[in-house]
């Protein structure tokens, strides 16, 4: 049951951020982020892209060691990021204390793996049991 609250929250945390960037920032004004920051602008499609997906899935029970151990990567690159903010998110620029427990979250989600509650039948968690 752990598993399945982890990857329930971790699921909608992702989509909601992921719409964000979709709906609100624009696919357009979160490459033009991306590129404030240092990385290349397709770089905020992708994330676009993951986050939605990944989230879908996570959701879904499908592919959860895959898509939290991507996720633990991806925080921890916005931890570093966001590091000279300070520790609270609500800092100027957001500080790392958020995506760092992201980190984490999606870490320990990597090791349970998907659990018992899954659109999939067990058989098929070849690489998420």
């Amino acid at each position: 049951m752990a598993s399945l609250l982890l990857r329930i929250a971790l699921g909608i945390m992702f989509l909601a951020h992921g719409l964000t960037k979709l709906l609100v920032l624009t696919p357009s004004g979160t490459a033009q982020y991306f590129e404030s920051i240092g990385f290349p602008g397709f770089v905020g499609y992708l994330t676009i892209a993951f986050e939605i997906a990944g989230g879908a899935l996570l959701l879904l029970g499908i592919l959860t060691r895959i898509i939290s151990s991507l996720t633990v990567i991806q925080m921890i690159v916005i931890s570093f990021i966001h590091s000279t903010n300070g520790w609270s998110f609500s800092n100027t620029g957001g500080g790392w204390e958020y995506p760092a427990f992201m980190a984490l979250s999606a870490f320990s989600l990597a090791l349970l793996g998907t659990g018992k509650i899954s659109v999939l039948p067990q058989r098929f968690h070849l690489l998420t049991k």
